[in-house]
């Protein structure tokens, strides 16, 4: 014998209740006829006797005695309510301000980005991690700064930047007193030097020396441009003059670094041939050489890297990113020209860097180092990170090099150097020589970058009076000194408004999280003791509901149990699933806390309920037991079984649903109206033909059941009864009959429409003779018509037809009274003229009978009509017949030839009286087709053809043009032709950007690229779509000509526009530029 294994999938599944609802069945029917309620009884039917739960996943609704699932288990929580995770409740109050807080006075802050304002923070910053500088605008005198708002708010700005609290500060204020746009990024460069420019306007009125000349005397320097006669050794007068500088613009493109670089600054260039240079002292154009001379360098020199260069071909700019090296400590005493010093050695004291490939947009940042402690700093907007010793991050090692000889100072890199990459950015270890006087080695640290876009180097201070080379020693300032009064002031404000906020924060958060803990610690107490563990001990009953609302929420409600209390303010047994036995202790705690009630006790049981189920109960056990004799009935009426004694009838549709119905203890509403559906509106027997009147005839004692039942149920709505000798309403009768005729005379007329124009009626293809007289009609409305004589039964109305006069002057122009539409166009078939295929908006031609039996039936005129005859025009090759007459052809071949030669020489042609208006319809199709090519977000399909030619069916694809108003199958919809890719195009849309598009999705330079539609070249890109007649849907094709060296498609995304190409507005329109003319501004966007 098999052996079975054993059934476990109802394992853990809980019991049905068929066992509790017999008992209690068996219980309401003892009570009922014994009268009386027991203890044994209430404990039964209130289920107390049930045990308390434990483990449960969730609340069991037939148990009074389960109180799991109302809370989560101790490692769980819920998405909300008193029992969410304690971090997304302290999310809920907000962010915390003191995660803003400075981690100490000794790291830098940072500054708020509104937008596209990296730049300027940069630079900001840069300017007040330099001490010299920060005391000089410090020292500026508060009646200056309210007269000068730009003085006042970057004054303000520092005073933040030094002793906020904050670990970032609001640069909102001064970015706006500039009157820069936020969403608008900008060249650094060009904000320096316009800002150093404004400043030193704004601080000429300060009577403070300090202040008033910081900015020259830290960032200025002398240069003059050489001009040597190379006959006399004369230098040109201009030689002579000193022009200031703030920055040194260094050339990258082919250098390697910063030696390079400034040697080819400082490079000698010779003025030969056609550059001749004219000598007043030899009065003649001489060969001569040009150069630069430093003069004077200031305590600060930047070096301004040239990495945005000017592609003539493209008119565009294009960022250089070749790795560019620097290095840590930079002598310029052999680079002045008169010099009274050996050494004049300058530190790296920050990098500015420029993230990204393209010039118009990228990111800025910058690594600054901090005088006192020698730390570099990384500013990143509101990121302040520090880099250890080394400006590109404390990370990078660097290797011992071997020691050199004695000698002079050179400033280039030995040969041995060891590259270490960090972050993008690399450090060398080079050799440097050291001076006699040392008579040891320096090891100089070289760093590089692909980033870098300006140097800043600031002197090292020396115990030597070096004239103007050393300025920044008076200047020298301590970080830990303290701020004017007057800033101050602000700053301590601001300080104590935002600890304010810090403070009521932590307290806030404290008492919310407070309040949790102490209403989870209750709610785990009460739950703990709620349950009633004997049944002698006193209990209350509480509703489920608000108890599961008051575990839930953090703040609940007063206790209701208004839900589970009955019309006699007891306790309901049918309500035992929506409510708990609570213990006496943790009633006596919520109730003293929270109020409310009805307070409903163990003794609140209502006895009246009872007894009212009982009777409901036996009511429904009487009900099954006649439905079940009577369903017999039924099911023998309807299976056709002959029937005894007077029969009445009954809505069949409605007796078949009846009896579907299982499970019905009591009547309901489906119980009422068996005749409602056979009743008519004059409230007689409705005719069996009538739509929904079936019926049928039933026994008197199913009758009187069914009547009795749906009496209970709606008793103010009468039932009417028809007995099996009821006659059908008369005037029902006369009405069916009536609409029986109709439909018959309606049938008729359709059958005498098809017969009378047969060839139309079924859309035969019909000849046509020449100086025959025909008609005109528009094919949608033949097509209506077909529809309409074609349609069975009543789907088919005549109310969308027109009538044959208002077609007709539709078709008519009102300026003219001419046709406009043109005729149907007409081709041999066999020897015989046919109308080539008519479109949905074209006209088709009918005989002469078809428009007088037309004209009868639909209302219209012979006389207002559109008449036409068909001509034969005899072009010029008509003498073709005779020519070929001589020519000698087979036999078999002379049908053919004569049908190829008449198709060819012999068109036929339509004339139509009144003739067709060329001036309204050329008017109409001009509009449509301004319309069709005013699309937007429309597809077209573009094919990549590797090779010369395009397959057969992507050239005849491309060279079709797409009709809109023509419905596609889903199949000619979803046709691929190969390589190809949909475009989401408009009207407007440019060729440039489509071969932009084509770019990105093939991977094809657009210079490359050679566009089709069909055998058509589209040239140029300046036109857009419309213009040269691409519509929806149209399927283009391109190959690639490989001519030009494929590149980065990033390169011509950032520098063009693809909506418009317009000029850069730099920085008009703001402060920087408002003292400025606008053509010096023009000239410093395109330095």
């Amino acid at each position: 014998m098999r052996n079975h294994r054993p059934t476990t999938r109802s394992k853990n599944k809980r019991p049905k209740s068929d066992d509790n609802a017999e008992a209690s069945s068996e219980i309401f029917r003892k009570i009922h006829s014994n009268g009386e309620v027991t203890a044994e009884d209430v404990n039964q039917l209130y289920m107390t006797w049930k045990p308390v739960c434990q483990g449960c996943r969730v609340n069991t609704k037939d148990n009074p005695n389960c109180f799991c699932g109302l809370i989560p288990p101790s490692n769980g929580s819920r998405k909300s309510g008193l029992w969410q995770k304690t971090s997304e409740i302290v999310n809920s109050l907000g962010p915390d301000p003191s995660s803003d807080l400075r981690a100490s006075s000794s790291n830098p802050a940072g500054l708020t980005n509104l937008g596209a304002t990296c730049y300027a923070n940069s630079i900001l910053q840069c300017l007040y991690m330099n001490k010299s500088f920060r005391e000089g605008v410090f020292y500026v005198e508060p009646e200056v700064l309210e007269r000068e708002p730009v003085l006042n708010n970057l004054a303000r700005l520092f005073a933040q930047l030094h002793s906020s609290k904050m670990a970032f500060v609001d640069s909102a204020p001064f970015i706006q007193t500039l009157e820069l746009d936020n969403g608008v990024q900008q060249d650094s460069h060009e904000f320096l030097t316009l800002l150093f420019s404004l400043l030193e306007r704004r601080l000429s009125q300060s009577r403070i020396h300090k202040a008033r000349t910081i900015v020259q005397d830290l960032f200025r320097g002398g240069v003059s441009h050489v001009t040597r006669c190379s006959k006399c050794g004369n230098e040109s007068e201009a030689s002579s003059k000193i022009e200031d500088f703030y920055e040194i613009e260094l050339n990258v493109k082919g250098l390697k670094n910063l030696e390079e670089s400034l040697d080819d600054y400082l490079s000698i260039e010779e003025l030969r041939e056609d550059n001749q240079y004219f000598c007043d002292a030899c009065a003649m154009r001489v060969d001569a050489t040009r150069s630069i001379k430093l003069r004077s360098l200031p305590a600060v020199l930047n070096f301004q890297l040239k990495r945005c260069v000017f592609l003539p071909n493209t008119t565009t700019k294009k960022k250089i990113t070749s790795v560019f090296s620097f290095p840590q400590e930079l002598n310029m005493a052999p680079r002045l020209s008169e010099c009274a010093q050996s050494d004049l050695v300058y530190d790296l004291a920050a990098v500015l860097i420029h993230k990204g490939s393209a010039v118009n947009s990228g990111h800025y940042t910058a690594h600054i180092r901090e005088d006192n402690t020698g730390e570099w700093w990384e500013f990143d907007d509101e990121q302040v990170s520090n880099l250890g010793q080394q400006p590109f991050g404390s990370n990078a090692s660097t290797s011992g090099s071997k020691t050199g000889q004695n000698g002079a100072v050179d400033c280039s890199l030995s040969a041995k150097e060891v590259e270490v990459p960090v972050n993008g950015n690399h450090v060398y270890a080079s050799q440097m020589q050291s001076s006699e006087s040392n008579g040891g080695v320096n090891h100089v640290q070289t760093f590089s970058s692909s980033d870098a876009y300006m140097l800043m180097y600031v002197l090292r201070h020396s115990n030597t009076d070096g004239g103007k080379t050393t300025k920044s020693d008076e200047y020298k300032m301590e970080i830990d000194g303290p701020l004017p009064s007057h800033l101050l002031e602000d700053v301590d404000m601001l300080n104590s408004v935002y600890l304010a906020s810090c403070k009521e924060y932590k307290s806030k958060k404290e008492v919310e999280l407070s309040c949790i803990t102490k209403r989870r610690l209750e709610v785990r107490s009460i739950l703990s003791e709620a349950p009633v563990h004997s049944i002698e001990e006193p209990y209350f009953w509480i509703s489920t509901e608000w108890l599961r609302q008051w575990a839930d929420n953090v703040t609940p409600s007063a206790i209701d149990n208004t839900s589970i209390q009955c019309l006699h303010a007891k306790v309901p047994v049918s309500r035992i699933n929506y409510m708990k036995r609570l213990s006496a202790e943790a009633w006596v705690k919520l109730f003293s806390k929270y109020g409310g009630g009805p307070t409903l006790s163990k003794d609140d049981y209502c006895t009246d309920c009872i007894f009212e189920m009982g009777s409901n109960m036996r009511r429904a056990n009487i009900y099954r037991d006649q439905r079940s004799l009577m369903k017999d009935i039924a099911e023998a009426a309807l299976s056709g079984e002959p029937l005894d004694g007077i029969l009445y009838y009954i809505s069949k549709s409605w007796l078949q649903q009846w009896l579907r119905r299982k499970n019905v203890d009591l009547p309901c509403d489906a119980d009422s109206g068996p005749t409602t559906s056979i009743r008519c509106p004059h409230g007689g027997l409705m005719p069996e033909l009538a739509p929904g009147a079936k019926r049928l005839l039933v026994p008197e004692i199913l009758w009187e059941f069914i009547h009795q039942t749906a009496m209970t149920v709606k008793p103010d709505d009468p039932v009417t009864t028809f007995t099996s000798d009821s006659k059908p309403c008369a005037l029902c009768s006369i009405e069916l009959t009536e609409a029986a005729f109709s439909e018959d005379s309606l049938r008729e007329f359709k059958m005498k429409q098809r017969q009378s124009h047969e060839n139309l009626a079924m859309n035969k293809t019909m000849a046509f003779y020449p100086d025959a007289k025909y008609y005109l009609l528009p094919s949608s409305w033949l097509s209506k018509w077909r529809s309409y004589i074609n349609a069975s039964g009543k789907n088919g109305s005549s109310a969308e037809l027109e009538t044959l006069d208002t077609v007709v002057d539709m078709l008519l122009c009102e300026k003219h009274c001419k046709l406009l539409v043109r005729p149907p166009e007409l081709i041999w078939k066999r020897e015989l003229i046919v109308q080539k295929s008519a479109a949905t908006d074209g006209l088709t031609l009918i005989l002469e009978d078809d428009w007088r039996l037309f004209c009868e039936d639909w209302c219209g005129s012979e006389i207002k009509c559109i008449t036409a005859r068909i001509e034969i025009d005899n072009g010029p090759e008509e003498n073709m017949t005779g020519s070929c007459n001589d020519m000698s052809i087979p036999e078999e071949h002379i049908n053919m030839y004569d049908e190829v030669n008449m198709t060819l020489s012999r068109r036929p042609i339509v004339k139509t009286i009144p003739q067709v208006c060329e001036e309204c319809i050329g008017e109409r199709e001009s509009s449509e087709l301004m319309k069709k090519l005013n699309y937007t977000n429309e597809d077209i399909c573009v094919c990549l053809v590797r090779g010369k030619e395009p397959p057969k069916s992507v050239l005849e694809a491309s060279g079709s043009t797409p009709d809109p108003s023509r419905r596609m199958s889903k199949r000619s919809r979803k046709a691929a032709y190969g390589n190809s890719v949909n475009l989401n195009v408009s009207g407007s849309t440019s060729i440039y950007q489509l071969k932009m598009m084509i770019w990105e999705t093939f991977g094809v330079v657009k210079e490359n690229q050679i566009l089709h539609k069909g055998q058509k070249v589209i040239d140029g890109e300046t036109a857009c779509l419309a213009d040269v007649n691409i519509f929806p849907g149209d399927i283009l094709w391109v190959t690639d000509s490989k001519i030009h060296e494929n590149r980065d498609i990033a390169d011509e995304l950032s520098d063009s526009n693809l909506d418009a190409q317009h000029a850069e507005g730099g920085f008009r329109g703001t402060l920087l530029t408002s003292t400025i003319p606008s053509q010096a501004v023009s000239e410093a966007c395109l330095n």
